[in-house]
């Protein structure tokens, strides 16, 4: 049997390392899962924000600078809807706009999310599958001093600020995985944890009924990324989530969050102290330079994580 990458992430450490990895494998060999509890409909167009950032980062087509949206990207309609009266706080380009009105177009005529996103992946010359958790709406709630709150509204709207509580994704519980999702599942012979939020990017995926089980009873090697490096989040609010959840801000702290689900873990080499502690928890722990600031780092990092989950490299559980 070939070896298949089954890459679950989110946002933009999501993004960057399933480009390194599909720089480094076929098309065939990759299928990248990507959260779609950020999921939201905003002027009357479906948008999936954590879709869309996987989609122009393959395609060679993202803000290099702030890693989501588009390379030079205008913001006219949005500036034209904010004089008319319209609430414009989650500011979509113009260019990005085409995007989601195609997308809805799509669902409109039938077409399952998953269905619409290879469509779009074809059309801008993404040749690796990228697809949803599932086609099923599941919405995440963060819950926070302020109230319950719809992602988009705590990361956008409110940057964060309220403190969390806890989180939930509404609808997770009757949905089920896309079909290539389930695919991927069967076939994986390496299973990735993407540098993503564990609470709002990686979570939403194992909410999906029977997601966890099957990758906790996966034959595959499963290795996950850190997120955090010297203490603190490389990009968003997984620094901030964690301490006010109860835990320290920490590479062993998520290592800890994935137990069970994982092999090996990813550790930067500026945290290289922590790894007996994650070793402790049942993982193999593997120093290696996380921070990816351009397409060579991305592509030394993919090819770190493959090396080292290759099964072949990885004890027998």
């Amino acid at each position: 049997m070939s070896n298949h990458v089954l890459a679950l992430a989110g946002g933009v450490g999501g993004a960057k390392l399933a480009l390194g990895l599909s720089r480094i494998l076929p098309p065939d060999q990759l299928t990248i899962v990507v959260n779609t509890g950020d999921d939201d409909v905003f002027h009357g167009l479906h948008v999936s924000p954590d879709l869309d950032t996987v989609m122009y980062t393959l395609a060679g087509l993202s803000n290099r600078e702030q890693g989501w949206g588009l390379e030079g990207e205008t913001f006219s309609a949005m500036d034209r809807l904010e004089v008319l009266g319209g609430e414009t706080w989650f500011r979509l380009g113009d260019s990005d706009l085409a995007t989601h009105l195609r997308r809805t177009q799509l669902l409109r005529q039938g077409f399952t999310l998953a269905q619409a996103t290879s469509e779009l992946c074809a059309r801008l010359g993404v040749a690796v599958r990228i697809t949803p958790m599932t086609n099923a709406p599941v919405r995440t709630q963060v819950e926070t001093e302020d109230g319950v709150l719809p992602f988009q509204e705590y990361f956008v709207h409110r940057r964060c600020e309220p403190r969390v509580r806890s989180i939930r994704f509404k609808g997770a519980g009757t949905a089920e995985p896309a079909p290539s999702f389930s695919d991927a599942l069967d076939r994986a012979t390496i299973i990735v944890f993407c540098p993503s939020n564990p609470f709002v990017s990686i979570d939403p995926i194992l909410a999906i009924p029977g997601v966890r089980r099957r990758i906790e009873n996966a034959g595959a090697a499963r290795i996950a990324v850190t997120p955090i490096i010297g203490g603190r989040a490389v990009k968003g609010p997984v620094g901030k989530m964690l301490t006010e959840l109860g835990h320290d801000s920490s590479s062993t702290a998520v290592a800890t969050h994935y137990r069970g689900l994982c092999d090996i873990f990813a550790l930067d080499e500026a945290d290289a102290a922590a790894a007996p502690e994650i070793e402790a928890l049942g993982m193999r722990a593997v120093v290696a330079a996380t921070l990816m600031l351009d397409d060579a780092s991305k592509i030394a990092l993919a090819r770190r994580v493959l090396d080292v989950a290759r099964p072949d490299a990885v004890n027998a559980r």
